[in-house]
């Protein structure tokens, strides 16, 4: 059965389903960044990229003191793609944190600390109207550099919530058919708007996507292998 919807059912299940990933993984301590805009760079690099290689972007960035808003305004986009090469699309990466740090000088005098205060709605429209940002890298940046409660859906989310039976209706097809606004709404209107919670929440479904529930998943090894349709069957 699919639950979909604002039902206790299906919060039940929810947070039966977090509990068992806290018990097996224990805290994640996400987001890996000093820094808020450390954050919102690594939601940039981390785009079809493994983070083995953003850390090594990162660390090139921070060697050449470009790891600031300002720093990479004034960087050539040559030079910033040079630094990011490990991350893959260096091209258009480097645009995109160009852009990214064209929007911060202009919102908030690149004062970070000022996003945090900012209405949700409003922060998440401003940052899908900057070049590069799509919904999964806006969210990241609110929940793990602006500390404002929204659940990051990732395809490691989607692959895991269709297996285990909560996939939202959508197109024929697999999780991928379904909208990303449908998989948010079953995390948020099902849990409380709690920052710490979707921030461990989507670092442990993270964990068990990366290591258990792969393209051809490990289910003998999963801990939700009990509550889990894709696993019975």
């Amino acid at each position: 059965m699919v639950l979909v919807g604002k039902t206790k059912e299906t919060s039940k299940k929810l947070q039966d389903i977090y509990q068992r990933l806290f018990d097996t993984y224990g805290p994640q301590h996400w987001w890996p960044g000093e820094t808020p805009f450390e954050v919102m760079v690594g939601a940039i690099l981390t785009q079809s990229a493994a983070w083995t290689n953003v850390e090594k972007a990162i660390a090139n960035l921070k060697a050449a003191e470009a790891l600031s808003p300002r720093a990479l305004r004034e960087m050539s986009q040559e030079k910033i793609a040079r630094l990011i090469y490990s991350s893959g699309y260096y091209n258009a990466k480097a645009a995109k944190l160009k852009a990214l740090a064209e929007w911060l000088g202009e919102c908030c005098g690149d004062d970070i600390e000022k996003l945090s205060a900012m209405d949700t709605d409003e922060l998440r429209r401003e940052l899908l109207a900057v070049w590069g940002v799509g919904e999964e890298t806006a969210d990241s940046i609110i929940l793990y550099a602006a500390n404002q409660p929204v659940f990051v859906i990732d395809a490691y989310t989607r692959r895991i919530i269709y297996r285990v039976g909560l996939s939202p209706e959508g197109r024929a097809g697999g999780f991928e058919t379904r909208p990303y606004a449908a998989y948010q709404d079953l995390f948020m209107d099902n849990l409380s708007a709690d920052v710490q919670l979707f921030n461990e929440y989507h670092a442990l479904l993270v964990c068990l996507g990366k290591n258990v529930c792969k393209r051809t998943p490990l289910c003998p090894e999963c801990c939700l292998k009990e509550i889990c349709g894709f696993s019975k069957s």
